[in-house]
């Protein structure tokens, strides 16, 4: 009867483990639940983006992508895919006129030139602000 170190034996483990690639077989079979995981996300983002699908159509493309996983979503990309893009697109034009049109509001540019010397007349007219001061605003009002 033989004794084997205890090192011995924890290096031969870990070239078991290693050794013989199942190291990057676990790497890529992580890759692939990761993409699996992002993919899901964009097509369930995207059908719930879509005012244009009817809930039951959503529905049955929900349960597609859960019955048959990777199909479903590969049969998903190749149906909608370019549709993706175009409401992907929308979606973000949205948005950014949403948040200019929020920006225009907090800073108060909304108005005209033309509006703007307006209120700083009718302002100087009620003595709330100097003709200084007026001078300032109509100076910003006609550079804009």
């Amino acid at each position: 009867m033989t004794f084997d170190s205890p090192r011995k034996h924890m290096m031969t483990l870990a070239q078991s483990s290693f050794g013989n690639g199942d190291f990057l077989l676990w790497m890529f079979e992580f890759f692939l639940f990761v993409i699996w995981f992002w993919l899901l996300f964009m097509v369930f983002s995207d059908l719930f983006r879509d005012h244009e699908t009817s809930g039951w159509a959503k529905t049955l493309w929900i349960i597609l992508v859960i019955v048959l996983p990777y199909l479903g979503v590969f049969i998903y990309l190749i149906a909608r895919g370019r549709g993706m893009a175009e409401r992907g697109l929308k979606q973000q034009q949205a948005m950014k006129q949403q948040m200019d049109a929020q920006i225009r509001s907090a800073v108060g540019t909304g108005m005209s030139p033309t509006d703007q010397i307006a209120q700083a007349k009718s302002l100087l007219d009620t003595g709330t602000i100097t003709q200084a001061e007026f001078d300032v605003l109509k100076a910003k009002a006609l550079a804009s």
